[in-house]
Formats: structure tokens, sequence, C-alpha cells
């Protein structure tokens, strides 16, 4: 895997600001927004071999900049790697309690007993779609994809897949 999710993040949030905030209260005015807690469980995939799995959790601040929403993770896996980083994400309501997801995090990798995926500084881009109840929890699956973005000369990356809880905080 590639850029190819981080090229889709930036898409999808520049089209929403375009579309839905530019035009009303400025494409990156500050704005009160809904706080989630996730939760993810999946698998670990290295080379397209999986290799293990893994739990995360994230947490989406309550205010966002036009569509996008500063938010921290973090995730640990069986091989006792480790990853924690900090970012944006957007969501893209398509009616009917269906959303997609996106984020885009740089963070600090620490490989444990895992691969080791070219360096410390990791991007985590991720896409998910979900469906939201009428309490606005969320329940969806996810794909993201880990690599330093070609900085340094081995960049193998690392998948992880898998099933998405998230909470709202008020």
């Amino acid at each position: 895997m590639d850029g190819t999710l981080a090229v889709i993040f930036v898409v999808m949030g520049l089209t929403d600001m375009g579309l839905t905030y530019c035009p009303t209260s400025g494409c990156l005015a500050e704005v009160p927004e809904t706080g989630r807690l996730g939760i993810q469980a999946g698998a670990v995939s290295y080379q397209e071999e999986r290799i293990g799995q893994e739990i995360a959790l994230d947490y989406a601040l309550p205010r966002s900049y036009g569509p996008f929403q500063p938010a921290v993770g973090f995730s640990v896996s069986d091989e006792s790697t480790a990853w924690a980083g900090f970012g944006l994400r957007t969501d893209y309501d398509f009616g009917r309690g269906v959303t997609i997801e996106g984020s885009l995090m740089p963070g600090f990798y620490a490989p444990g007993d895992g691969p080791d995926i070219g360096g410390n500084l990791q991007f985590r881009s991720s896409l998910g779609v979900s469906y939201e109840f009428l309490n606005e929890a969320r329940v969806g699956v996810y794909y993201d994809h880990r690599s330093n973005a070609g900085i340094q000369d081995d960049n193998p990356g690392l998948e992880t897949y898998g099933l998405r809880v998230s909470f709202p905080l008020r």
C-alpha cells in the first residue's frame, strides 16, 4: 500500500470543506464538534501476510476546523508494537446512518517484537465505513496503513483492518 489512503483523506476533507464549510461558516473556521472515543480491534498485516492482532484507542477533540477534527490515537499489538500519534480526522455523512470516516496522523512507532517498518516516525492513514445509531454511537469496519512516507530508505509499511466502535462524549 502506498499513500492512497492519505490522498483519499485529503481529497475527501477538501471537497467537504469547499462544498459545506467555505460557503457558510468559513473554510477552516473553528466549530464546536462532538468529541468521540473510538476503540478498534483488528488484524495486523505486514507485506501481505497476517502477523498478529492490535487494539487501538483514539479521541477526537470537541472542536473542528472546517471539516478537520483534531484527534489523538494509540495502539498496541500482541507483538508488543506500539504507536502513538496526533493528527486530523474527518467524517462524511452519507445519510441513513452511514458515515465514511478518514484520518491522517503522524506519530511515534516502537517495533517491540514486531517488524521494523523504517524508523520511528510513521504516518497512519485510515479509512472506515460505519453505521451511526440514534444515540450517535457508531459501529463499523476500518482499514489503515502506516508508513514513513518515504522519508527513510526502508519503507515497507504496515496495515491493520478490523472492527471499530466509537461513542460520542458530551
